[in-house]
């Protein structure tokens, strides 16, 4: 926790520098190429852009400091308001498909692990190892172009069809469908969750399906398992109740690892899949230039990967009271 504002302060200070060596001018992509010189000067003297980069900076942490994220250029809206609209999808898209991946990644995994050198663990083995390596944006256009416009199963695009009433709750559709009772809408967001969230699980389920296999076999090979069959206990009890429990806290510390890892894909898969998240905001904003809304994604998916990095070693020293943090 101590290291969380030196690392929001360092990618603050990273990513302010890097954008501004984008090639173009936010100003005259925003007032287009018509402005006049006198439009562009006062436009950039309302924003700050005519100052020093240094001086720039420097307001732009002091700011950060008050819990002013600054404004879009191109929105003039405020960049905590954006993330608010955005954020919840990407979350709700996240956990969909850290869901999917844990739900079948470790019974695979656990099945592959027991069955060791089988034909089921050269399956999940070969399948895991073509789910690491298959790229995220050729996977989503596959989904979306066969089961989306070639079979119709699912919508390819969008987060909920339009003229399906829901009322906004949260801005998480599932959930505002559970808690509303809108039965309609709640089967139409999770058909538009489908694709986007399978095509996201897929690296974390194959990571998830290879760090099982892996720490359920080298905890199978040890003395109290074997003593444990010994006594004739049934393989079920024994490959759960001795064997996944031991085994637990690396998986544990993957998974917690997958779910910050999912923001970096959920930028192309928005993209594909017109997801109206923080993935396809930033996607927008950076060929807009649109400084101060690039800079707010990049911190708001810095400080939930801390987060869930520190929920995650917490979690372990709660299972296990052997670790202790300092």
């Amino acid at each position: 926790m101590a290291l969380l504002l030196p690392t929001l302060l360092g990618l603050s200070l990273l990513t302010f520098a890097l954008l501004r060596f984008i090639p173009g001018d936010p100003v005259q992509v925003m007032l287009g190429e018509h402005a006049s010189a006198e439009q562009i000067a006062r436009f950039r003297a309302s924003r700050g852009l005519d100052q020093p980069l240094l001086v720039q900076y420097l307001r732009y942490v002091e700011s950060l400091m008050r819990g002013d994220w600054g404004r879009a250029i191109v929105t003039n809206l405020p960049v905590t308001t954006e993330l608010v609209q955005r954020l919840p999808a990407t979350i709700e898209l996240g956990l969909a498909a850290l869901f999917i991946a844990c739900v079948v990644g470790i019974p695979v995994g656990v099945l592959a692990a027991h069955r060791r050198n089988s034909f089921v663990d050269l399956l999940a083995s070969g399948g895991a190892l073509i789910g690491v390596s298959m790229p995220l944006f050729w996977l989503g256009l596959l989904f979306g172009h066969f089961f989306g416009y070639r079979l119709g199963w699912l919508p390819p695009s969008g987060r909920l069809t339009i003229g399906i009433g829901l009322e906004p709750l949260t801005r998480f559709y599932v959930l505002d469908s559970v808690l509303t009772g809108n039965l309609r809408a709640l089967v139409d967001a999770l058909r538009h969750l489908t694709l986007p969230a399978l095509t996201l699980s897929t690296v974390p389920l194959a990571v998830i399906i290879r760090m099982t296999r892996a720490c359920l076999l080298d905890v199978l090979a040890q003395d109290y398992v074997r003593t444990a069959r010994a006594k004739g206990l049934p393989e079920q009890a024994v490959l759960l109740r001795h064997a996944l429990r031991n085994a637990w806290l690396p998986i544990l510390t993957v998974i917690g690892l997958q779910l910050g890892s999912l923001f970096s894909g959920a930028i192309l898969t928005e993209t594909i899949f017109s997801w109206p998240g923080v993935g396809q905001l930033i996607v927008d904003r950076v060929l807009s230039r649109d400084y101060p809304a690039v800079q707010g994604v990049v911190l708001i998916t810095a400080l939930i990967v801390v987060l869930t990095n520190l929920a995650t070693d917490l979690c372990c020293a709660c299972l296990d009271p052997r670790i202790r943090y300092e």
